[in-house]
């Protein structure tokens, strides 16, 4: 114990009057990876909306990413998160990638704006992050400051919204690799629990919130669900948090909320 002590003083010291070596002992941020496919009137098979917020080629107004309750709209309306960063990526179903850095915690949130034809591609690189594959590697720039962070499988925390896409097709199963970091998924779409299930479950992610019926998947509900992961909570204080937040949004009444909202199997 005095030699593990000894070191750890070498080594603070040594940060202290060689600044290179301190990325070394801070701790690495965490990252929300989310997957959001736009809504598509033309290309889904969702209930159609006003042709504006379902044009699947236009994220800046579509009801998932521009609109008021979209989530580009609103994590950078948030006082909590700041974006940093909006551009568009080198894949081509991605329309625009934000960046939002937490005020308070060392958190990224990554948000990939599908074209809403591309919904396929959405939901299996939705799978592919939740079986721990797929790493991409990322500089961000805020500032003078870059920081490393890791994409994809290699995200803390995976989040797919938009509609439930398996209500129209199926696709390949996605094995997930195995390993000792713990990987958990985010499913906002109308009964994604009953849906997306014998996916998710090849890919050996746990299901931290996902749903048992109808619903509208805006960002009030991912941020409410985030606000509790950061905080350490389990998933059924998570999901009691996403609940609230969707009746305090939709005003569909505590009991309907409560019963849409599930966790873990």
């Amino acid at each position: 114990m005095k030699k593990l002590t000894f070191r750890l003083t070498v080594l603070v010291l040594l940060a202290l009057y060689l600044p290179g070596l301190a990325p070394v002992l801070r701790a690495a941020p965490r990252v929300v990876h989310v997957f959001v496919a736009l809504a598509d009137n033309e290309h889904q098979g969702i209930i159609p909306v006003p042709p504006a917020l379902g044009n699947g080629h236009d994220p800046q107004r579509n009801l998932y990413w521009g609109a008021a309750f979209g989530v580009k709209t609103f994590f950078r309306g948030s006082k909590e998160w700041r974006l940093i960063e909006s551009r568009r990526p080198a894949k081509e179903a991605i329309l625009e990638r934000c960046i939002f850095k937490h005020r308070e915690q060392d958190v990224f949130l990554v948000a990939d704006a599908y074209e809403g034809s591309q919904i396929r591609s959405a939901v299996s690189d939705f799978l592919s992050a939740a079986a721990g594959l797929d790493e991409e590697k990322l500089n961000v720039r805020d500032g003078s400051a870059e920081t490393p962070i890791a994409l994809g499988g290699g995200a803390d925390l995976t989040a797919y919204v938009g509609h439930d896409a398996f209500m129209d097709f199926q696709i390949p199963l996605i094995v997930g690799t195995k390993g000792e970091k713990r990987r958990s998924a985010v499913i906002l779409a109308c009964a994604s629990k009953q849906y997306f299930a014998p996916y998710l479950r090849e890919t050996g992610a746990e299901p931290l919130l996902w749903t048992t019926g109808l619903m509208a998947p805006e960002a009030y509900t991912l941020k409410a669900a985030l606000d509790g992961w950061m905080a350490g909570e389990s998933g059924e204080e998570i999901r009691q948090r996403a609940a609230e937040a969707y009746n305090r949004y939709q005003k569909c009444g505590a009991r309907a909320a409560d019963r849409l909202f599930a966790t873990g199997w």
